[in-house]
């Protein structure tokens, strides 16, 4: 036989026997009906109306495909007997094939089947272009180096991740059935992982004893990942299959548990799981094909998955290989809280909805990184910001290999930059990584270089937008070090979301009636101001009096910041050269404030032209040429008196007194334009069109 017997197990699903087979009590479909309640809000459940329309796409979409397979196969003159019939089909996966997709803003994973005269390079040129002149298409980008490569799109307003794969056939039939193994022969990698996406959703259904069970559980899981920001592949957290493989185990090992009970022992099994023991649905299974399969015994790369999830179809593979240290950290820590949650719930204390309450992730952390991509043009943007998006994970596991850091904690949504930060650099959007560091075991201070790490991902971005030729000017990628006071800067209040009371010196930093540009995501900027406490008047005029980095050209030095750390801190002259320039539009970038109540306070230190900003002497451009050196023996600027500044000599002392850090940090951030000598030209991307790359480094001192 060309193909391996599917057999439905015996006498129980999985690869062990059931834990419990009770059936359902009264207080069970009480539970179960509540959690029903709680989750309609979300927009989990999908109404007729748009079920009908998201059909109606896809089969738009399926003649789309054929009639490309059609014309493709007469512009590559085959005979017309097989012009006629080539076909193709469109297959659907993930969270839509599985029936559980969302209302309104779950998109469709789709799979483009072609018969053996259609090439990859056809389908990402080709259907591309044809794709682009379509009037119902929008937001089109490719994203070829993925590990499963992409074509993401809007069609009528449903968003569509289509991957593609070729048969070795003359001809794809509408009857065709990708479960049979057979398909899969003398097929490339990335045709066979394009393909192991509907045969696995295919598989899960398979493996579950109750789908009506199974599909409501996960519909639960998959909104409490979203809520509490653990719900991204991309971004080394689990996407759907991983979270839907985790719930179909759930289902074997309790088959006849209703939604409620299961969402709690999803919780108590996977809060104490024994990572990294692999979660596996059914046996491991081989094939004529000798095609490379999951096994840490054969493969020693997957000894070092931290949290596998092995798929059950051939060839079975770690759906979780960008699960690091750092995120698995955080969902077992969401995984002991949701047990908390659920416990409390059955138990009649709480209600469903504090198991939907979202993480508060900026209030999660004291350090922050932020990263910026940007571009001139929205096209060039989509393309650069999907390709920063799939590397980011990069950026997670080079912090978290810093041996001062313990966790690198990244929040998978992107935000739109902000009109006043980012006046010139067109579109951006941003993502926050919060960090822990580790507290230091004695009072002496300790110096963490985070560049190298920083400047490997950036250097990697650039090598491969260099690779697939789509680094165009204006594209850039910033990384920047901030505290949490500091988040105000970049995000409005109601996205902050402060739980305390905000301070008056916090809210009048707020940036309301900032005017946000579209992101690639399709995400707006809400407005601050509904938050914002009403007796504190917008102070946007004030921003853009505050001095910033000139961050729109890459001829422009890198500004430092240096917190004033204690008398017995030393900052050597060398991390002090820098070049400094100005620009009259919003608030610095990349520094630490201390001692600053308000915008007010921040300008009555501009004395003379000069700006003298927590140590670090700042020339007006005014009066001054735009860059100038510090020599490397020049001694650092001593804080301002009483009588220079009183407000920021007095927030100087309370600082030095108290330290600047918190949580026994004291932090200095030096950003600054590295020498070739720091960093050689030998790990630089070297685009091929000349466009500068600005190197910086990011230094930090933590004190015990």
């Amino acid at each position: 036989s060309t193909s391996r017997q599917q057999n439905q197990p015996q006498g129980h699903y999985g690869l062990t026997s059931p834990i419990s087979l009770a059936p359902p009590n009264d207080k069970d479909h009480i539970h179960t009906q509540k959690l029903i309640e709680a989750m309609k809000p979300f927009g989990v459940f999908e109404d007729q109306e748009e079920l009908y329309h998201r059909t109606t796409v896809l089969g738009k979409l399926n003649n789309f495909v054929r009639e490309w397979i059609s014309e493709l196969a007469e512009s590559k003159n085959l005979p017309p007997s097989i012009t006629e019939q080539v076909g193709g089909k469109i297959f659907t996966f993930g969270s839509y094939r599985l029936g559980v997709h969302t209302k309104g803003s779950s998109d469709i994973d789709a799979l483009c089947v072609a018969p053996s005269h259609v090439e990859r390079s056809d389908f990402f040129q080709s259907f591309f272009e044809k794709l682009k002149n379509q009037g119902e298409v929008k937001n089109l980008r490719a994203i070829e180096d993925a590990y499963v490569p992409v074509i993401k799109f809007e069609f009528d307003g449903i968003e569509i991740d289509l991957v593609f794969a070729k048969l070795s056939l003359p001809t794809v039939s509408d009857d065709l059935d990708l479960r049979d193994d057979s398909c899969l022969k003398s097929l490339d990698i990335r045709c066979i992982r394009s393909l192991n996406g509907s045969r696995v959703t295919d598989e899960i259904l398979r493996l579950v004893p109750n789908l009506e069970n199974f599909r409501l559980t996960l519909r639960a899981v998959k909104l409490w990942a979203k809520r509490r920001g653990v719900y991204s592949n991309i971004m080394g957290f689990l996407g759907g299959v991983s979270w839907a493989m985790l719930v179909a185990r759930i289902c074997q090992l309790y088959p006849n548990a209703l939604a409620s009970t299961l969402v709690n022992k999803f919780f108590l099994i996977f809060s104490k799981w024994d990572w990294p023991k692999p979660v596996l649905l059914k046996r491991l299974e081989e094939s004529f094909l000798n095609l490379p399969v999951w096994d840490p015994r054969v493969n020693p790369s997957d000894r070092y998955h931290v949290m596998p999830i092995i798929t059950p179809a051939y060839p079975q593979q770690n759906s979780t290989y960008n699960v690091s240290v750092s995120t698995r950290a955080v969902m077992v820590e969401e995984f002991q809280r949701g047990l908390e949650v659920t416990d409390e719930i059955l138990k009649g204390k709480s209600d469903w909805s504090k198991l939907f309450e979202p993480l508060n992730f900026f209030q999660k952390y004291k350090h922050y990184i932020v990263l910026t991509a940007s571009a001139f043009t929205e096209e060039h943007h989509l393309n650069w910001i999907g390709l920063v998006e799939s590397k980011i994970r990069v950026l997670v596991g080079n912090l978290e290999r810093n041996e001062f850091i313990t966790i690198a904690h990244v929040q998978p949504q992107s935000f739109p930059g902000n009109e006043v930060l980012y006046k010139e650099s067109g579109y951006v959007s941003m993502w926050f990584l919060g960090l822990v560091f580790k507290k230091a075991e004695s009072a002496v201070k300790t110096n963490v270089d985070l560049t190298h790490g920083i400047q490997s991902f950036t250097d990697t971005v650039y090598r491969q937008a260099s690779a697939l030729n789509i680094l165009k000017e204006g594209m850039k990628i910033e990384a920047t070090y901030v505290k949490r006071k500091q988040l105000h800067y970049f995000l409005p209040a109601g996205t902050l979301q402060k739980r305390k009371k905000q301070r008056v010196s916090d809210i009048s930093q707020n940036n309301s009636g900032l005017q946000c540009k579209r992101s690639s995501l399709g995400e707006s900027c809400s407005d601050g101001s509904k938050d914002r406490d009403s007796r504190t008047p917008s102070n946007t005029s004030s921003l853009n009096k505050i001095s910033k980095l000139d961050i729109s050209t890459a001829e422009t030095e890198r500004l430092f910041l240096i917190s004033w750390p204690n008398s017995k801190s030393q900052v050597s002259p060398t991390e002090m050269e820098a070049t400094v320039a100005l620009r009259t539009s919003g608030p610095p970038i990349g520094c630490t404030i201390p001692g600053y109540s308000t915008v007010c306070q921040l300008r009555r230190c501009f004395v003379q032209g000069q700006h003298k900003l927590s140590g670090t002497l700042f020339t007006d451009p005014r009066s001054a040429s735009p860059k100038q050196h510090y020599s490397p023996t020049s001694k650092v600027s001593r804080p301002p008196t009483s009588r220079e500044c009183p407000q920021k000599a007095i927030d100087g002392e309370k600082a030095r007194k108290g330290g600047l850090g918190q949580g026994g940090f004291e932090v200095a951030l030096i950003t600054d334009r590295l020498s070739s000598k720091e960093l050689p030209d030998s790990s630089s991307p070297v685009p091929t069109n000349s466009i500068r790359i600005i190197k910086r480094s990011i230094k930090l001192t933590l004190n015990g």
